[in-house]
């Protein structure tokens, strides 16, 4: 595909769209979402037609989110595609965003791609689009646009190598449909973040051509022992999320089946993956490598100690729930050097919590407080005080925080880079805060490292606490999209 006809198409969907704007609606409860996704979907869906007769033939500007699902396929061809229509249109209709559904590959031009803040591959198979149908897709997705691929949507597009790179992996064979093991490696994404360490579900399960994980953050991996037909190994992706070429993109190997999308955990899988395509909920997607779990559902609380009255108690699923009053919860080794810390969190409401390094070893949590430094959570305060600060120190970069932070109820992940004297907090893979110590009385040089229990009322989680060093190894630049 010629370079000129790429930069004519995106230039023309820059026009068409203006600034991206995430038109989803945000305002969505995270409890009424995953009711949406628990409902089965219903019989009377419109827009499973053939070509031409779904209603993207009207596609326009729209005032709430909306999403575009294309299944054509000049292949295989999937009996769970209507399915899968009737759900995304269910999940679409309560959540607050709008769905249309066509197979006309017509559609893809920069005016009417504008349209739309995320546009879904559902088993699409072979090449579905044109040569100015691409360009005019990778104009869309250079320009912020979002992109969900379902299944055989890697099994699309061989020989359009930009597609290959958006859609992570092609598809190579698979085994008969049979029940396996889904080990979930990210939890905080919003498309896992409702499942427990282990899923387990009846699928089509591929293998592919290639292992993507050096170029996306993946999210499920299965267990091939759990089942026969695998080719990967022990690392096996099965649903991963990256930005790509100024865009969005999950994929999720799931859904061949008719019944996958009446299972209330695959269509909140779905729903999740569709809420950080379209941009109504963050996620950090840079691709992570090299991180060793310090806190996990396998590792339990070995070498932790608690200070204070307060304590964390741990749930069967890996998660740590602060209990009682002031507390930290430290971990034993005294950090030397530099190091990349990560975390997952998530705030009831308006509560107070925070990460504390640089600290030496006390059984009193106000150590921490008077020769560390706190990255804070707490969503209302003065801003040197609230969540991404250093607290008392230095204030996050507030409308970057803003744009990074998932709500209440809902799970964040922080990385907390320490080079240095300088420290630098990422919130679901944004830079939010450069900070550089210049006190002599402290350092981030060497020190431990820890979770702060507020108090009673304060009500925050922690799990999935791993860590890499040195911070720099296998990362890019910090709020730039590079591995994590």
């Amino acid at each position: 595909m010629g370079r000129t006809r790429l930069a004519a198409a995106a230039a023309a969907v820059r026009a068409a769209r203006g600034p991206r704007t995430v038109r989803l609606a945000l305002a969505a409860s995270a409890a009424l979402l995953l009711t949406a996704a628990a409902v089965p979907a219903g019989t009377g869906a419109s827009g499973t037609g053939p070509a031409g007769t779904g209603r993207a033939q009207e596609a326009g500007p729209r005032d709430a989110g909306s999403v575009l699902v294309f299944s054509k396929t000049a292949g295989f061809r999937h009996d769970s595609i209507p399915d899968g229509i009737a759900a995304l249109e269910q999940l679409g209709a309560e959540a607050g965003f709008t769905v249309d559904a066509t197979e006309d590959a017509g559609v893809f031009t920069p005016e009417r791609l504008a349209a739309y803040d995320a546009v879904v591959f559902l088993s699409t198979t072979g090449d579905v689009l044109d040569d100015s149908q691409q360009a005019a897709f990778e104009g869309y997705i250079e320009n912020g646009g979002g992109y969900m691929g379902v299944h055989a949507a890697a099994d699309t597009e061989y020989e359009w190598p930009w597609y290959g790179g958006l859609v992570g992996a092609w598809f190579d064979s698979h085994p008969a449909i049979q029940p396996a093991k889904v080990d979930v490696e990210d939890r905080a994404h919003p498309s896992t973040a409702h499942l427990g360490t282990v899923w387990e579900r009846t699928d089509e399960w591929y293998n592919y051509r290639t292992n993507p994980r050096e170029n996306v953050h993946v999210l499920a991996t299965l267990d091939e022992g759990s089942y026969t037909g695998g080719s990967m190994g022990d690392d096996h992706p099965t649903a991963w999320c990256h930005e790509y070429e100024g865009g969005r993109a999950f994929y999720t190997g799931g859904g061949h089946t008719e019944e996958s999308y009446a299972d209330p955990a695959f269509r909140a899988h779905l729903l999740g993956g569709l809420r950080w395509t379209a941009g109504a909920a963050q996620a950090d997607c840079r691709p992570e490598n090299g991180y060793k779990p310090l806190y996990d559902s396998g590792t339990g609380l070995d070498g932790w100690k608690q200070a204070g009255p307060g304590h964390f108690e741990e749930s069967d699923d890996g998660t740590l729930n602060t209990v009682g009053g002031m507390g930290l919860l430290w971990h034993e080794t005294d950090r030397q050097g530099d190091y990349s810390l990560k975390l997952d969190w998530k705030a009831a409401g308006d509560d107070n919590s925070g990460v504390f390094v640089g600290f030496p070893a006390s059984d009193d949590p106000w150590s921490a407080v008077d020769n560390g430094y706190e990255i804070q959570i707490d969503a209302s305060d003065v801003p040197e005080k609230t969540t991404g600060s250093v607290y008392g120190f230095q204030s996050a970069d507030l409308k970057a925080r803003d744009a990074a932070l998932n709500p209440p109820g809902e799970w964040n992940t922080y990385e907390i880079r320490v080079e240095g004297e300088r420290l630098r907090i990422l919130l679901n893979g944004t830079l939010v805060n450069d900070f550089t110590n210049t006190d002599p009385a402290r350092s981030l040089t060497d020190g431990h490292i820890g979770l702060q229990n507020h108090g009673d009322g304060d009500d925050v989680a922690f799990r999935n606490i791993r860590l890499r060093e040195p911070a720099s190894e296998g990362a890019g630049p910090a709020g730039e999209g590079g591995g994590g």
